[in-house]
């Protein structure tokens, strides 16, 4: 098991039940306590767990929250629709454009289908089934099933988009910070999303203004590797001058 991996297992324990135990984690992984120790010291250095004496407990931080598609399907929604319709606009005939899995890049897709002929590249099963009546190009990548994402994660899904090139890639995260960078409660799904920032000339991020200043489990990219950010008016100005500081494009809609 990677280290990555093993992180993410003990995080989901944690999830689960609240708390993990150094003694029960040595035993259920194989691995010695202070490898454990280790762990848990880098996960609360995350902000993610909180330390006790023999093991750790869950925070209210919400840095672990990893909320199912239908969830958050019902959150800031007309926000989503706006930022859409922005997105869609930054599109070209005939294109190859990327679309990470999540509600705002759904929304993007029902705004591209007022489009004649585009290239679609998705981890995002619930974006392929809704673009099937269409005569797009659309290749899904292969790779595990995230249940409550509908998204496919894993090392296929990242070979596969080792081997591609997009025009243009819309992001939905989690947490976007500019020191810190872009976040997702998953480490899987972050690593993919990695992947598809290096298969995409130009990078823009979609997500409503509750998500900047937010930091989740998994660093996806620095802020400086984002070409372009279309989120809500509600944006605070001072996010709005630090985004632009960094000579990223800024669309509030």
């Amino acid at each position: 098991m990677l280290i990555e991996e093993r992180r993410q297992y003990i995080v989901a324990l944690a999830q689960k039940h609240g708390r993990v135990l150094v003694e029960e984690l040595s035993e259920s992984l194989g691995i010695s306590r202070i490898t454990i120790r280790k762990d848990l010291d880098y996960l609360q250095g995350r902000g993610v767990l909180q330390r006790t004496h023999g093991g750790a407990l869950l925070p209210g931080s919400g840095a672990l929250s990893d909320p199912s598609l239908q969830e958050k399907e019902t959150r800031h929604s007309s926000e989503k629709l706006r930022i859409a319709a922005a997105a869609a606009n930054l599109v070209q005939e005939g294109q190859c454009v990327l679309l990470d899995s999540g509600t705002t890049t759904t929304a993007i897709a029902r705004a591209l289908k007022r489009f004649s002929y585009l290239t679609i590249i998705t981890n995002a099963v619930n974006i392929a089934a809704e673009l099937s009546g269409t005569d797009f190009e659309v290749l899904l990548t292969g790779g595990s099933l995230r249940k409550n994402s509908f998204s496919l994660v894993g090392p296929l899904a990242e070979d596969m988009l080792r081997d591609m090139h997009a025009d243009i890639l819309f992001l939905g995260v989690d947490g976007f910070d500019l020191e810190v960078g872009l976040t997702t409660p998953n480490v899987m799904e972050s690593r993919v999303n990695r992947a598809m920032v290096k298969a995409a000339s130009t990078v823009v991020a979609v997500c409503d203004s509750t998500k900047f200043n937010r930091r989740s489990l998994s660093k996806i990219v620095d802020a400086t590797a984002i070409h372009h950010v279309i989120t809500d008016s509600d944006l605070t100005s001072e996010t709005a001058d630090g985004l632009r500081s960094l000579n990223i494009n800024l669309t509030l809609v």
